[in-house]
């Protein structure tokens, strides 16, 4: 059943990116007035930038692992079989 699973995982992914990315844009904008800085950039803050990293990791994981979950939620409520593992296995 994972190969089934598989692209609506790849599907969900791309658009936990782009919603990461808007809601990373939004809180960003109640820290700074200025767009935040990339390691792209010739000049920037280093405070600036790491918080900007920071920030933006912890808001894509996030988003990615709601979204994650939620879909092998509703994939095993459809289907009856959960795409991946049970549980860690305990030592």
């Amino acid at each position: 059943m994972k190969f089934v699973f598989t692209p609506f995982s790849v599907l969900l992914g791309l658009l936990a990116g782009i919603v990461g990315q808007k809601i990373f844009e939004k809180v960003w904008s109640l820290v700074d007035e200025e767009e935040p800085p990339s390691p792209e950039h010739r000049k920037f803050s280093w405070p600036k930038l790491i918080a900007a990293l920071l920030v933006e990791g912890a808001i894509f994981r996030l988003v990615k692992g709601l979204t994650d979950h939620g879909a092998r939620r509703a994939f095993a409520g459809a289907t009856g079989a959960w795409p991946g593992e049970e549980a860690p296995e305990r030592e």
